[in-house]
């Protein structure tokens, strides 16, 4: 069994899979597994990886598995979990890099802590810019309960740090299942994820590990484009909120689900200028009625205590499908 596995989705990324590789490469030992996924690339990503999964094969076990056709990073990501044979699993996205020596550090943290799963800090980068980001959890290199660092409901906490790649997994998650992602998901694909992490798993740790670059403003990333793809952070976060209904402790932890899911509404709301005229009317109408979905009780609470401004827009979308209903 190799000590850790490696989940490396790659999607019409030429420009950046070699800095991605290289980085592999630096990394590379005769125990890690790197399992390389392409998602139906249409550049010249492929030939770069054929290149690369023969230069990496002397250092590291590497499988290189392609998609039929193209089905998104969640769906990529589970191509590679059900390949995957390590000890622990990790995920790297294709055109993001790691630190030399980092993956060694990070399998040695988990092993140590013999926990289910590790989070870690990680470095934005933007063009030239570097940015430290860290899990907003205060308490480090101690084991604890993951259902403990889900609230409270009013900051910021461990599943709004919801980067699949900042950390490692023991591969019982795997077992139990709690490591796959909703498939076909396009966007926010992580947020389901890692709701169920903390609510299913049995321990975790927060080490103060820095060795995963994160790029962003690519201009290919979903995150940069205003179609249709982007709005399933609402099939993402109603099955947060459905899944979190249904748990036994569902009074305390849906306030948090329904207020993290109110804050993302608003701030694609906010940033309406990105979006395509049709998708931008969908966003409104399916916004909506994803706010008369939520449970109203804790929408409630959550509205009263929200900033006058995201409360605002939050409740004129609220009274929007009221109005309509009553019209008709």
């Amino acid at each position: 069994m190799p000590k850790l596995s490696v989940i490396v989705p790659f999607y019409n990324v030429q420009r950046y899979a070699p800095d991605t590789l290289r980085s592999l490469r630096l990394n590379a030992r005769p125990d890690f597994e790197f399992i390389l996924v392409d998602d139906h690339s249409t550049d010249e990503t492929p030939a770069i990886l054929e290149r690369a999964a023969e230069d990496l094969s002397g250092a590291a076990r590497v499988r290189l598995v392609r998609h039929e056709k193209n089905g998104g990073l969640a769906t990529a990501r589970n191509t590679g979990l059900d390949a995957a044979g390590g000890e622990y699993l990790t995920f790297l996205d294709g055109d993001d890099w790691l630190a030399p020596g980092y993956l060694t550090r990070l399998a040695g943290a988990i092993e140590e802590l013999g926990c289910d799963f590790v989070r870690t800090d990680h470095v934005q980068a933007t063009a030239r810019a570097r940015t430290v980001h860290r899990v907003p959890h205060g308490r480090r290199w101690e084991v604890l309960d993951p259902r403990g660092a889900i609230l409270p409901a009013n900051r910021t906490t461990s599943v709004d740090y919801a980067y699949a790649w900042a950390g490692a997994y023991h591969r019982r998650l795997l077992e139990r299942g709690l490591l796959h992602f909703t498939d076909g998901l396009r966007t926010a694909e992580d947020r389901p994820w890692i709701w169920k992490l903390h609510r299913e798993a049995e321990s975790f740790a927060v080490v103060s590990l820095l060795g995963v670059f994160y790029r962003r403003g690519v201009a290919s990333s979903l995150t940069q484009i205003g179609d249709a793809r982007q709005l399933d952070f609402i099939r993402a976060f109603d099955q947060v909120i459905e899944e979190t209904a249904a748990d036994p402790d569902a009074a305390r932890l849906l306030p948090k689900a329904v207020r993290t899911y109110c804050a993302i509404i608003d701030h694609h709301l906010s940033d309406e200028a990105k979006w395509e005229p049709t998708v931008a009317r969908q966003l409104r109408s399916l916004t909506a009625a994803a706010i008369q979905r939520m449970p109203q009780d804790a929408l409630g609470d959550v509205l009263d205590t929200m900033d006058l401004r995201r409360s605002a827009r939050l409740r004129r979308l609220r009274r929007r499908i009221t109005t309509a209903k009553a019209a008709s």
